[in-house]
């Protein structure tokens, strides 16, 4: 009788979050899974079930085939940029020094803003006529292009941007990965008389994979779904920065197919869920090779 109470106790306080992950979560996935498979539009019109016909089109789409490869492109470079760019940080501020507290600080305050707000600030600041980036090339007399309108340096645009802003996610993971490191290791490679280099590719290296590789997975699904600093910088229309998130932005509110946008919905999520799948095994296989 007391076992059912506790239970009873426990459901009541379990229960009431469950319920709200269900509405909140469950139920717009599997709404929107069924809204692929429908021809529903954004205003009037009658929804019916069409089978397949929305995600024949999405794969027939020319304007998907090239968000996928433009996401991918940006998905690479800028998590590969944003790794190596963190980690040297990281090994940089390993050591304690003056000052280093006010400077870690100060570099981790772009991942701590609104994606919108800096895609804002960075749009007045990359401005071709008024920006102040362009002024201060200028200053040094060199050439000031224009960011946010020349085809060429649109998506350079984004990809600085973003650096800047997530750069410091992946310093504060490696620096956390490498203030992990037991100083024992380094103390006996010393004694060993072991180089730099093979203290950094034997023990810096290997015990630092596994949360950079959890870093990159976290960046990566993060980057895939990249829509605000695109949305304020050159907006959703531009084909030289339209990310999928944008596509499916465009696909929905533009040309009001709610029921082919929920198509594009579910690929970017199998996508997302892919890429996480791949490094979530790699982890894995990390984690159980030998030291």
């Amino acid at each position: 009788m007391q076992e059912r109470g506790t239970n009873r106790l426990k459901w009541a306080f379990v229960g009431p979050t469950l319920l709200f992950l269900l509405a909140f979560n469950l139920f717009p996935l599997v709404w929107s899974i069924v809204l692929g498979f429908r021809n529903g539009e954004l205003v009037g019109g009658e929804s019916r079930f069409i089978g397949g016909a929305n995600y024949a089109r999405v794969f027939t789409d020319p304007r998907f085939a090239e968000a996928i490869r433009l996401t991918a492109r940006f998905v690479g470079l800028a998590v590969l940029l944003e790794l190596l760019l963190g980690f040297t940080l990281a090994l940089a501020l390993q050591r304690d020094w003056k000052g280093k507290s006010a400077v870690l600080t100060t570099l981790l305050v772009p991942m701590m803003l609104s994606p919108a707000v800096v895609g804002l600030f960075w749009n007045l600041i990359l401005n071709g006529n008024y920006g102040i980036l362009n002024q201060f090339l200028g200053a040094f007399g060199l050439p000031t292009p224009q960011w946010t309108t020349d085809r060429d340096w649109k998506f350079t645009s984004i990809l600085l941007v973003d650096l800047w802003m997530w750069t410091p996610f992946m310093l504060l993971i490696s620096l956390a990965a490498l203030n992990a490191i037991p100083k024992s290791l380094y103390e006996a490679a010393e004694i060993d008389r072991a180089s730099t280099l093979t203290v950094f590719r034997r023990i810096t290296l290997p015990m630092v994979a596994p949360l950079l590789g959890l870093a990159v997975l976290l960046r990566a699904t993060d980057a895939l779904k990249q829509f605000d600093l695109v949305m304020a910088i050159t907006g959703p229309n531009d084909s030289k920065t339209q990310t999928l998130s944008t596509l499916l932005y465009q696909v929905v509110f533009r040309d009001g197919k709610v029921g082919l946008g929920a198509s594009f919905a579910c690929v970017v999520l199998v996508a997302v869920i892919a890429v996480a799948t791949l490094f979530t095994r790699y982890m894995e296989r990390l984690k159980g090779q030998p030291s």
